[in-house]
């Protein structure tokens, strides 16, 4: 074999290794972005409980009837959200801000996903929470603050 035979097929074999890489890479990115939020617990799942879920006239979620309500508060600097969970249904209850904090909004629900907006001054605080399993979850806490006034 001579070598440019020898050169050429070492390039050859090199440049399916990269692809093949690059394939397994790609795969792996997609795969922990579209499942990453369960891994974590965090954000919706669908299950069969949320493609199966009954809605009302009005368009809302209604939960399974046997389903246990399971309840948590989300405590922060902000006061505490506390929400509650009947299967793939999210409830917000009712939202208690600390001193110096104000609810700006809530979500009562249902939903499959409730959140509540809090704010002191020029800060404010968004937290997103969903049901997991059954279970209240926080999918994010987005924290903002306004710019300065001139």
């Amino acid at each position: 074999m001579t070598t440019d035979r020898r050169l050429a097929r070492r390039a050859g074999v090199v440049l399916a290794w990269l692809v093949a890489a690059s394939l397994a890479v790609a795969i792996g990115v997609v795969a922990v972005t579209q499942v990453g939020a369960s891994i974590r617990d965090r954000g919706p799942i669908v299950t069969e409980a949320v493609r199966n879920a009954q809605v009302d006239a009005e368009g809302q979620l209604v939960p399974d009837p046997t389903a246990t309500p399971v309840r948590k508060t989300i405590t922060d600097d902000f006061g505490t959200f506390v929400v509650e969970c009947r299967d793939a249904v999210a409830y917000g209850v009712r939202v208690e801000p600390a001193a110096g904090w104000r609810t700006v909004s809530y979500d009562r629900g249902p939903d499959d996903d409730v959140d509540a907006v809090l704010a002191r001054q020029a800060e404010s605080i968004e937290i997103e929470v969903f049901c997991v399993r059954g279970e209240p979850a926080v999918g994010e806490i987005e924290r903002n603050t306004l710019p300065e006034d001139d």
